[in-house]
């Protein structure tokens, strides 16, 4: 009988590496593992394999590293491993995409879009294919607010950035695969380090507030921004990795698109409060409107002195509530549950004031 072979896209990215992890100690079924990796990032990629060897106790012969490009036909793989991987494969984990909020639209819709389309249409070559695990988001929802479900796939009147939109775009393409192949779609909330040592590998998302807040921290009163009772569904690394690599070799996974979020989620004030007071030791005092915000963050200089995407204030008021009970019904019985924000934030912190000065964990702001 045939074992288990996974192939990946966006290695060595932090999410993809983790979940190599997690699924090598959660599987004895797991065979190889190929990791499609563009030719620019094939000295990382080795390291990183060796790492992954190492740490999983297994042999670097298990591990083939792929060179391609997912916006490319036939993902620009060589002809000969294109063979050997539709013979093999029986796992595909697609998490290759562009993230950034700030991103424009022709890369944006390059890499999440024409990208996924070619790795649909190259999964649907594979002869023993039992599941394809696309990682979207939740913010597929856009601008549409109120309680959101993990069935609906409804296009928004508009959408907060081009990551948002071109990621709803590419999942309508993966939707579509569900009937051909066995499918899950995952949702993650917005990704945060890891809930026991705060690990992550850039500091986007909650972390602009903890920028914004350690270079202020000088001034003797730091007003809060806005006084919105909007929820920001905040998840650490860890519980994205164990559910994903639960839920993508259940049975009753296939089919099924999956939030992976927080569901006692904070709103953002008191997330910003948390924040301030676990970082710097204070409280806020008075109010700084969005408004002002948004205005002092359109000059490019300002951005960069605070270390904040203006793209981020818009979460600062959205009200979109995701409900996630088809997760949470399916990881019954699993130990698998999102930590509570409050119980990672020493973590969290820890792992920013150790590395809030090494550029590599620092977005590029422009």
């Amino acid at each position: 009988m045939m074992g288990e072979n996974y192939l990946f896209t966006g290695f060595p990215g932090f999410i993809c590496n983790q979940l190599i992890r997690e699924i090598l100690q959660k599987r004895p079924e797991a065979g190889m593992v190929y990791v499609l990796v563009q030719p620019a990032m094939k000295r990382k990629a080795k390291e990183e394999v060796s790492k992954i060897a190492r740490d999983t106790v297994r042999s670097k012969e298990k591990f083939r590293i792929i060179e391609g490009d997912i916006t490319k036909p036939g993902l620009g793989i060589k002809q000969g491993e294109t063979e050997e991987l539709k013979q093999t494969i029986t796992h595909v984990f697609h998490l290759a995409a562009i993230y950034d909020l700030a991103v424009p639209e022709d890369i944006a819709r390059k890499v999440n879009v024409e990208g996924t389309a070619n790795v649909n249409v190259w999964v649907k070559t594979l002869h023993n294919i039992k599941r394809y695990i696309y990682f979207s988001t939740a913010y597929v929802a856009g601008r549409r607010e109120g309680k959101l479900l993990e069935k609906e796939l409804i296009r928004p009147a508009e959408f907060k950035n081009f990551y948002e939109e071109t990621k709803y775009e590419a999942e309508v393409l993966v939707e579509e695969l569900k009937k051909d192949i066995p499918t899950t779609i995952i949702r993650p909330g917005i990704v945060k380090g890891h809930s026991k040592t705060g690990e992550t590998i850039k500091f986007d998302g909650p972390y602009f507030i903890m920028n914004f807040l350690e270079r202020l921290r000088f001034l003797p009163i730091i007003p809060r921004l806005g006084n919105s009772d909007a929820i920001i569904n905040l998840v650490p690394i860890d519980y994205i990795i164990s559910a994903t690599a639960y839920l993508s070799f259940l049975d009753k996974g296939a089919g099924k698109t999956y939030h992976l979020t927080d569901p006692s989620p904070y709103t953002v004030s008191e997330i910003y409060e948390m924040i301030m007071k676990q970082l710097i030791d204070k409280t806020p005092t008075g109010t700084l409107p969005l408004s002002m915000a948004r205005v002092s963050l359109s000059v490019s200089a300002v951005r960069r002195m605070l270390g904040v995407e203006k793209e981020a204030l818009d979460y600062f008021t959205w009200k979109g509530r995701f409900d996630c009970s088809q997760a949470s019904e399916d990881l019954e019985g699993s130990g698998i549950s999102c930590p509570d924000f409050r119980e990672g934030l020493e973590a969290m912190a820890g792992f920013y004031m150790k590395n809030k000065n090494n550029p590599e964990y620092q977005v590029k702001i422009n």
